[in-house]
């Protein structure tokens, strides 16, 4: 397997009697990548990432964290590695500063480093002023910046998240969005996000996968999985002094499926991007548009549109 990358599985599998978890996963990661694997609850997404921690053993397959197998080199793995589980694992009797200094200890980090890096860390997530409440005190959102920080403690070169978003508010979930990619991308943390929050990976991650009932049934960048999916181009078209012979002749249009008017916008719907020709045939009519551009699909769309497919 390849020395070089963060994360890589060949035909990874898992299952519990006739269940299949995961089912042949195929993965490559990137050192410093932030991927993002989306998918509904029972996807395989928990059982996968327990496998490359060594925490579940796979049935059939291989998988490996920087070159380093989980079940031949459990502890090189987890001390490279960060977890936040969806359920947080924290003492609640024991203060946010008190369960890093535990991770820290665990992890045998020197006593004034460690000291550095719980105050950094729970800077970093906004738990600061919260360092001396017990935890259990805490409300749902501040444990999960808590257990966030205890990830970013250990400064693994992998860390993984499942669910991060969960309990906080909107200003909360976008700070800890940007606090995901500033590590994957200034200190070069490779980062798998496990979520089901769509705008929340698609902001951030530079690849997604989707993953349904244990396969991984679509990977690649948004605009990689926008241009698979089959559905239709939807361009829009403002210009003026449109007549309807014009609508008329854009209908002929080779790849053009439809064309719809409303006012000075024309809404072509087309199998293929076909801007460019669009723009030579309103040219050739002698009108210069004043605005050609592609409707977008968001993520929900893409994904939906896979989940349909499958």
């Amino acid at each position: 397997m390849d020395q070089t990358l963060a994360i890589e599985t060949h035909d990874l599998t898992k299952k519990y009697n006739d269940f299949v978890a995961v089912d042949r996963l195929n993965l490559s990661i990137k050192p410093g990548e932030l991927f993002g694997m989306l998918g509904p609850n029972g996807a395989g997404k928990t059982t996968t990432v327990l496998m490359l921690l060594g925490l579940t053993e796979p049935s059939s397959g291989t998988c490996r964290v920087f070159g380093h197998d989980p079940f031949r080199e459990p502890l090189k793995v987890k001390s490279i590695s960060g977890y936040l589980a969806e359920r947080i694992g924290l003492y609640e009797d024991l203060t946010p500063e008190q369960n890093l200094r535990y991770i820290t200890k665990l992890n045998q980090i020197p006593e004034n480093e460690a000291r550095r890096r719980i105050k950094d860390a729970l800077e970093s997530v906004g738990a600061a002023g919260y360092a001396q409440t017990k935890v259990g005190k805490l409300s749902r959102g501040m444990r999960q910046r808590v257990g966030i920080a205890g990830v970013l403690v250990k400064k693994p070169k992998v860390a993984f998240f499942d669910e991060p978003t969960q309990g906080l508010d909107p200003e909360g979930k976008n700070e800890l969005l940007e606090l995901l990619r500033r590590i994957s991308k200034e200190e070069k943390t490779t980062v798998l996000l496990l979520s089901h929050m769509l705008a929340d990976v698609q902001h951030i991650c530079d690849r997604i996968g989707i993953m349904l009932r244990g396969k991984m049934v679509a990977l690649g960048t948004i605009e990689e999985l926008r241009a698979r999916t089959k559905e239709d181009w939807v361009i829009d078209i403002e210009a003026e002094n449109i007549t309807p012979k014009l609508v008329h002749d854009l209908s002929s249009l080779h790849g053009v499926k439809s064309v719809d008017r409303s006012g000075n916008v024309i809404t072509v719907r087309s199998e293929k991007d076909i801007r460019s020709a669009i723009m030579e045939f309103f040219l050739q009519n002698k009108i210069f548009p004043l605005s050609l551009r592609a409707r977008e699909r968001s993520l929900e769309e893409i994904y939906l549109g896979y989940l349909g497919e499958s």
